[in-house]
């Protein structure tokens, strides 16, 4: 793609995504608006802040802005994170999102494109795997439990935030686990973003031994079907150093970077 491709992939990602919150909301979600500001509470573990631009703000208007998001989720208890992306401005943003207490995790690259490319491409997986959709709380759970093999963290809360998606509105996410056997060795979801053009691919974690055999490859041709039915023409990924590779040899191109800024009381 050419260099005016990324730009425009980068403008409609900036209208479509940035700023969208579920409709309907899950149970005991919460939306509240700051200025530019878009605070998402309830869904995950912890908060979660997000804009489309921030509207000029610099200086001390600014910082009193981070300052607010910083005191509400102090007296909250939470911990809250700062969608922060490359083409943001100002450019010292970061820098006052350090100051402030926020702490940044790992890059991912936002790649997108055209979800027909992916969609014509068969999902192909190793011998004795199946892909699979599913919805019961079960199946979440086992997901999960496959994620923490991975992370060796806590993944508990990929149950919860799920479920409520799943309940509020089944039709806007599908979830997909690739098994051996009984064993959940991966596992995706794509959510269907309500009045855009694009599906959102999320998840993708493998356990190790399963790695490098096709398995994350086929889950995201599985979910690009899935979603050119719901005639989203664009496929959107923030995607991990280990995955960016893979997505781009699918055709998907990277547009920006995001970074996680997380601010823990």
């Amino acid at each position: 793609m050419t260099d005016l491709d990324v730009t425009m992939l980068r403008t409609t990602y900036d209208r479509q995504l940035r700023a969208w919150v579920p409709d309907p909301l899950p149970a005991g979600v919460t939306v509240e608006h700051d200025g530019p500001l878009v605070r998402i509470i309830g869904l995950d573990h912890g908060g979660f802040l997000t804009y489309r631009d921030l509207g000029g703000l610099d200086g001390p208007d600014l910082d009193a802005l981070i300052a607010r998001q910083v005191e509400d989720f102090r007296r909250r208890g939470q911990s809250v994170e700062w969608k922060l992306h490359g083409h943001d401005q100002p450019a010292d943003l970061p820098d006052r999102l350090r100051a402030a207490g926020f702490e940044p995790e790992p890059e991912e690259t936002v790649v997108i494109g055209p979800a027909a490319l992916l969609a014509a491409a068969l999902p192909v997986v190793p011998e004795g795997v199946r892909l699979r959709e599913v919805t019961a709380r079960a199946d979440l759970e086992r997901i999960a439990a496959m994620e923490e093999a991975v992370w060796n963290s806590d993944r508990s809360h990929l149950v919860t935030g799920l479920e409520k998606e799943i309940a509020a509105d089944p039709h806007s996410i599908t979830v997909v686990v690739a098994e051996a056997g009984d064993e959940v060795v991966s596992a995706g979801w794509v959510r269907y973003v309500p009045g855009t053009a694009f599906a959102t691919l999320w998840g993708g974690s493998t356990l190790a031994p399963w790695r490098r055999r096709g398995i994350y490859r086929a889950l995201v041709t599985y979910r690009a079907r899935l979603a050119v039915q719901r005639d989203r023409t664009l496929l959107q990924v923030d995607a991990s150093s280990e995955s960016r590779p893979i997505l781009q040899r699918l055709g998907l191109v990277p547009v920006t970077t995001t970074t996680p800024y997380v601010y823990t009381p």
